[in-house]
């Protein structure tokens, strides 16, 4: 459940100040509830995230990035009760950001008191408004120091029963913009004799291919060029395999996208990483490029192989 509070006027209101402004997010909220989440969701939207900022120092932070030359255009600052007695001037700091008619946006994580009493008996920590008491105690303190700021808040999202992907969609809705909600695909070429990488998520192993190395006029030139590219595509097993790799591709990517996923790097290996890896690597490139996703081409150790002397890159 998400309660928004002036969601239609977010363009309007939550933006009311100059352009070169930075956008200022503010998550707060109960021990449980979720912020932790919540911040790594806006820093994979390009948020710089400040944890337990004094709410004291909230305005000469703000007068800071301001400043900053546009170096610092969206921010976000987490304050919660761990402050203590600095959290006792919160509600005071934002009534002056309001008075002064500073640009700002909150963003209070809750959750029910039995969803915030099994995730503290699942990680063994005390409440840290009751750290020697039980943990109901704690709730009732925090949820009594913390009704002021949950009224003042702009977004108040409940993540008692949200799984991680729907809370993540929450947040790119109410904070992407646009930017950054599309999964970043990377895909590598790379030799087996070089090492795998170790950042792959997915490792497609084409040495199976017809090789174009044991053919001296295409030895040294790349998977890329024209002419490689037709021997190896010319073979009934290539066809076979890149049929069921498109497939393979066009069910999976979606799937990892929808799981939330930020980055996937598929990489691809043969023997050198010079031709038929680089010829598989470019074809999977091509085809995710056609369909819209943000893909980038990286031919790993293509210029490590001893028998470089040339190549015409076509890609």
């Amino acid at each position: 459940m998400i309660e928004e509070k002036n969601i239609q006027e977010l363009d309007s209101q939550n933006h009311k100040s100059d352009k070169e402004s930075p956008r200022l997010v503010i998550v707060t909220g109960m021990s449980g509830g979720g912020k932790t989440q919540a911040c790594r969701y806006l820093e994979d939207l390009g948020y710089f995230c400040v944890d337990n900022l004094p709410p004291i120092f909230i305005p000469k932070f703000v007068e800071l990035c301001a400043h900053a030359g546009g170096h610092v255009g969206k921010v976000v600052l987490v304050v919660d009760t761990r402050s203590r007695e600095f959290f006792d001037t919160f509600v005071q700091v934002l009534d002056h950001m309001d008075h002064d008619d500073k640009n700002y946006e909150m963003l209070f994580m809750d959750a029910s008191d039995a969803a915030i009493i099994r995730r503290y008996k699942e990680t063994r920590r005390r409440h840290p408004m009751a750290p020697a008491s039980r943990i109901t105690e704690g709730i009732a303190k925090e949820r009594e120091r913390l009704a002021p700021v949950r009224a003042k808040a702009t977004y108040i999202i409940d993540t008692s029963e949200l799984k991680k992907v729907e809370l993540r969609d929450k947040i790119h809705r109410l904070f992407g913009a646009g930017e950054g909600e599309q999964m970043n695909i990377n895909v590598l070429s790379f030799g087996f004799k070089f090492g795998m990488p170790l950042d792959a998520d997915m490792v497609l192993d084409v040495r199976f291919l017809p090789n174009p190395f044991y053919i001296e006029s295409m030895r040294h030139k790349s998977g890329a060029v024209k002419d490689v590219a037709d021997y190896i595509a010319g073979f009934p097993v290539t066809q076979e395999f890149l049929a069921k790799l498109d497939d393979m591709i066009d069910f999976l990517v979606p799937q990892y996208v929808k799981e939330g996923k930020s980055q996937f790097v598929i990489a691809v290996g043969c023997t050198g990483g010079m031709h038929r890896s680089v010829f598989v690597a470019k074809h999977i490139f091509d085809r995710l490029g056609k369909k819209g996703y943000p893909v980038k081409l990286e031919h790993r150790d293509l210029m490590k192989n001893d028998v470089w002397e040339h190549v015409r890159e076509e890609c």
